[in-house]
């Protein structure tokens, strides 16, 4: 609390200091220093003769009765010390805080801010200088030396009596709730209440006492020296407080006249003023009371308005009469007394129209279902729809389409039945009261009867479902409209936001110009003026006197009450159907929720193609139980399966999603189908490969027929033309693009059956997979079965054959052949009716090619073999001697001649020469290897004459057989090679 002994005592002014506004006499600006004397005269010290070291105290007999500025308080420690308590007190806290001393927490105050030292920061910026300026005038401004002396000695004894005092009172952070502060100040380890001790404690806390207080009396003496040091600024003050009761006086008659003058203005100017505001201000009043009362009668009418319009089904209107009633009642009808039961008596109203609109959407949903199935797809009442609609979204009754759907289901059931009903009464075969149940008059049915009824069936569930779609497509537009319109108004509010944002920043703009004193046009150029200026606040806001209407117009909608800004608007909007409807922005359904109404709108739909086609499947296995489906034929199957397909394909253009149920019940029967139809065929073949004796057949001009049309691309069995086969003579050989073919009949029968097959995929996409599987296991079937008879020698046991000739191998070779030139055209016909990720399944195709390709190289095989163990038996009893040709030479050529005889007309030409050229391979093998064993070489003498000479009988006998003229025999390679 001590100043520096260098710092002035008395406040000076600067030229730069803000805070002294009034110039000082240059006499009156430095004053000798006095200072007051201490209210507690304590003895003197120092030096007695000293005149500064002596204060002059208060007379107490001359001055007791009289009050001096002594008698201020302005001892910090007689603030501090309670009076009323004796000086020394045992218990240290009550002496110094008072007996009524309570320990608490002092809660900070709720008005005054919170202050940082951010609040202190333009202070520092405003003082730093004025700091800077001071200490520079502390230098250059020297002091007395008498006052230096005195103000050094005074310190220096201050600073004396200051170092009795304990240190730790002198830091800043000084405070007694830490334990370790307080146990450096109050030792209580020097206090125990244990016996024998007390009266040492007592001399201990009395010492203790007194030594606090001594500390006590030197801080109380050091605080009054610094106050008696600061006396002059004291005196000043006191000095400048008559001034100031001069100014006060001045203002106070200044502020009296101020007023006499304001009170003369307002008795001249602004009583007539007033009294028109207050005139206009009460007429504005009874103009609202009157709208008022006008708004009540109009709410009063409410009920009775709301049953008219229920009575011809206006539910919309209903509800938008009791949503705006109920509105008027909350803002501006709100406490009236009358009305007090209105707005729960409006609830249970709104309560019922709820249960109204579910009643007369069922029957709407009942009526539009049940009509009279015809060609007419016309919505039913289009306008009463969309106002139903309308009226529910607006009160949130978001699952009525739930109600329609279940009316859905029953309709479905009910159209199959009256269709069954109506068919059997035609039926006079059928005896309705002998037979009760519809599913046994049904199953009495044949198949044209059952065929034509499947068809009605599905005729009407057609115009059932395009019924449907028209309904659900004017409800979903309805759901559109609605999220359609809650867009606009979300685009409008964010324009509406953006327009007041610019606004309110002109108004601020503006209001701050003219707080500045300047003219908008002053601040703006003609062609800056920003387009909200010009629509100022005064400008915006009528006049407080100015007539909002006139008594003539008191019903005009600007005079209504506030209500009409907030009630509902309507916008208008027309359904694809072209019905009109005005559309309230009251509807507070989210974009989620309309958005979610219209997805299970539209999955309404599909399951209304689900309820179809399951409804359908029932029908279909209610028939089925008897197997009536799986003994149809291939005609019948493919008729039923080609009206399935199709009313399956007119749902999902009408509905536009697949319905599995009637596609997976037709795959089923279409499976079934498949593998009677595949049994049959492979039975069929089977019985035709153990009856099949192998010889060449004649080939009626049918089969060729059939072979024609597949060369022109068409795989499909060819109309029957009875007059023109019979004029038609059989063929000996089939001829497949200018090739012939000899065969048998099985095979004839095989090509029809792969045509049937390739023609039910045409019919029946769904089995095409199926088709391949079976097809592809009815190939297999064929060429191990042939396998078995011909190469394995079975139809030796099966049909009697004698033995198994060449002729029965090269025919066998041949069918095989015309399998295999079929194949390919049989894959290309599945590739384009399978699906990409199917194409895997053609490698049946390849498997099966390649088993054919290794049966004819086993049969070509097997005749080289016959011919290789006849060679092998003559030659190994060849002898080179006379005659020539020799026998075995003879029967050589011989069995060589019946070999051609028996393939040549079977085989085609090429392939008869490349045959022959492995048998003569074989033949010159076996002939090498005889000569090497009689040692018989090519040295020209008479033995390699001989076999010269039966040589070349063996040549011109094989050469001159039919297409094997020009046959490079090579008969060289019969001599063994010199070395």
């Amino acid at each position: 609390m001590a100043s520096s002994h260098s710092s002035s005592p008395v406040p000076q002014s600067n030229s730069s200091d803000a805070f002294f506004k009034k110039e000082m006499d240059a006499t009156k600006r430095f004053r000798p220093v006095q200072s007051l004397p201490d209210v507690c005269p304590k003895e003197p010290t120092g030096n007695v003769g000293d005149p500064n070291n002596l204060r002059d105290s208060p007379s107490l007999v001359v001055d007791q009765h009289r009050w001096t500025i002594y008698h201020s308080k302005v001892n910090l420690p007689a603030a501090l010390n309670d009076p009323r308590l004796a000086k020394r007190e045992s218990d240290f806290f009550t002496k110094t805080w008072g007996v009524d001393f309570v320990d608490t927490e002092v809660t900070p105050s709720f008005y005054l801010p919170q202050i940082t030292k951010e609040h202190f920061a333009l202070y520092q910026q405003e003082i730093t200088p004025r700091e800077k300026v001071h200490e520079r005038c502390k230098n250059i401004c020297t002091p007395k030396d008498t006052f230096d002396r005195t103000l050094l000695h005074t310190h220096d004894k201050s600073r004396t009596d200051l170092e009795q005092v304990p240190k730790i009172f002198m830091k800043p952070d000084f405070a007694l709730e830490d334990s370790l502060t307080f146990n450096a100040v109050l030792p209580w380890s020097h206090f125990s209440t244990a016996g024998g001790k007390g009266n040492r404690d007592a001399a201990s806390s009395k010492l203790l006492q007194e030594k606090l207080s001594h500390y006590l009396d030197i801080v109380e003496v050091n605080i009054a020296h610094q106050i008696s040091l600061r006396s002059e600024a004291f005196f000043h003050a006191m000095t400048s407080q008559h001034e100031l009761q001069d100014y006060l006086r001045k203002t106070s008659q200044a502020v009296k006249l101020l007023r006499e003058k304001i009170s003369k203005i307002d008795k001249v100017m602004c009583e007539g003023s007033l009294r028109v505001l207050r005139l206009s201000l009460t007429r504005n009043n009874c103009i609202k009371a009157y709208n008022k009362l006008k708004l009540m009668a109009t709410v009063h009418q409410t009920q009775p308005t709301v049953q008219l319009l229920l009575s011809t089904s206006e539910f919309v209107g209903a509800l938008d009469l009791i949503a705006t009633t109920q509105e008027v009642l909350q803002q501006e009808l709100q406490g009236i007394h009358s009305f007090r039961h209105l707005g729960s008596q409006l609830c249970e109203l709104e309560k019922l129209i709820d249960k109204m609109m579910i009643a007369e959407f069922s029957t709407y949903a009942r009526n539009d279902l049940n009509r009279p199935l015809e060609d007419d797809c016309q919505i039913l009442e289009e306008e009463r729809l969309v106002s139903l609609v309308f009226g529910l979204l607006k009160q949130r009754k978001l699952n009525f389409y739930e109600i329609y759907g279940d009316e859905m289901i029953n309709t479905a059931k009910n159209i199959i039945k009256q269709c069954v009903v109506n068919t059997v009464s035609q039926i006079e075969e059928i005896d309705t009261e002998v037979v009760v149940k519809l599913a046994d008059q049904m199953r009495m049915m044949n198949f044209p009867q059952w065929f034509d009824l499947l068809k009605s069936i599905f005729s009407k569930f057609t115009i059932f479902l395009k019924r449907i779609k028209a309904t659900l497509n004017t409800i979903r537009s309805v759901v559109f409209l609605v999220l359609d319109k809650n867009q606009k108004t979300r685009d409008l509010e964010d324009t509406l936001q953006k327009n007041s944002a610019k606004e309110s920043a002109v108004d601020s703009e503006v209001a701050y110009l003219t707080h500045e004193g300047m003219f908008i046009s002053d601040a703006f150029g003609d062609g800056d003026l920003p387009p909200g200026a010009a629509d100022t606040p005064s400008q915006r806001n009528t006049s407080p006197n100015s007539e909002p209407c006139s008594s003539d117009s008191v019903s005009e909608p600007e005079c209504t009450t506030d209500s009409s800004s907030s009630k509902e608007q309507t916008s208008s909007s027309v359904t694809p159907g072209g019905v009109e409807m005005m559309i309230s922005d009251d509807m507070k359904l989210t974009d989620l929720e309309l958005v979610r109404l219209a997805n299970n709108i539209q999955e309404l739909l599909y399951n209304a193609s689900d309820i179809c086609h399951d409804r359908s499947v029932k029908f279909l296995m209610a028939r089925a139980k008897d197997g009536f489906l799986e003994k149809l034929n291939s005609n019948e199957f493919v008729t039923l399966s080609r009206l399935m397909e199709g009313f399956i394909l007119d749902t999902e253009q009408i509905c536009g999603r697949k319905s599995m149920s009637l596609r997976g019940a037709l795959q089923s029967q279409a499976n079934r189908f498949v593998n009677r139809f595949h049994e049959e065929r492979k039975t069929k073949l089977s019985l035709l490969l153990d009856n099949e004796r192998w010889k060449q057949a004649e080939v009626p001009a049918e089969f060729q027929d059939l072979v024609d049309s597949v060369s022109d691309g068409r795989i499909s069995l060819p109309e029957k033309k009875p007059t023109a086969t019979e004029e038609r003579k059989p063929a000996e050989f089939l001829i497949v693009e200018g090739q012939k073919y000899a065969t048998v009949g099985t095979v004839l029968l095989l090509i029809r059956i792969i045509l049937e097959y390739c023609q039910c995929v045409d019919n029946i996409p769904s089995i095409t997979t199926d088709m391949l599987t079976r097809l592809s296991d009815l190939l297999k079937y064929f060429n191990s079965r042939s396998c078995q008879l011909v190469l394995g020698a079975g139809a030796l046991q099966v049909v009697g054959l004698k033995t198994i000739t060449t002729k029965n191998l090269a025919l066998s070779s041949r069918c095989l052949q015309l399998i295999v030139h079929y194949i390919p055209i049989i894959r290309a016909h599945f590739e384009a009716r399978l699906q990409p990720k199917q194409f895997s399944m053609l490698r049946h195709f390849d498997h099966i090619t390649k088993d054919y390709h290794d049966h004819i190289a086993e049969i070509s095989a097997k005749l080289v073999a016959i011919m290789d163990s006849l060679f092998d038996k003559l030659l190994s009893k060849y002898e080179v001697k006379a005659p020539v040709p020799s026998a075995c030479f003879r029967n050589i050529c011989k069995q060589m001649a019946k070999m051609h005889e028996a393939i040549y007309d079977l085989l085609p030409e090429e392939q008869t020469q490349m045959l022959f050229l492995r048998i003569n391979a074989s033949y010159k093998l076996h002939l090498k290897r005889q000569l090497a064993h009689l040692n018989v070489v090519n040295d020209g003498g008479p033995l390699n004459g001989l076999v010269t000479s039966d040589v070349a009988f063996y040549t011109g006998n094989l050469q001159a057989l039919k297409g094997l003229n020009n046959l490079d025999l090579n008969m060289a390679e019969i001599w063994e090679q010199k070395r």
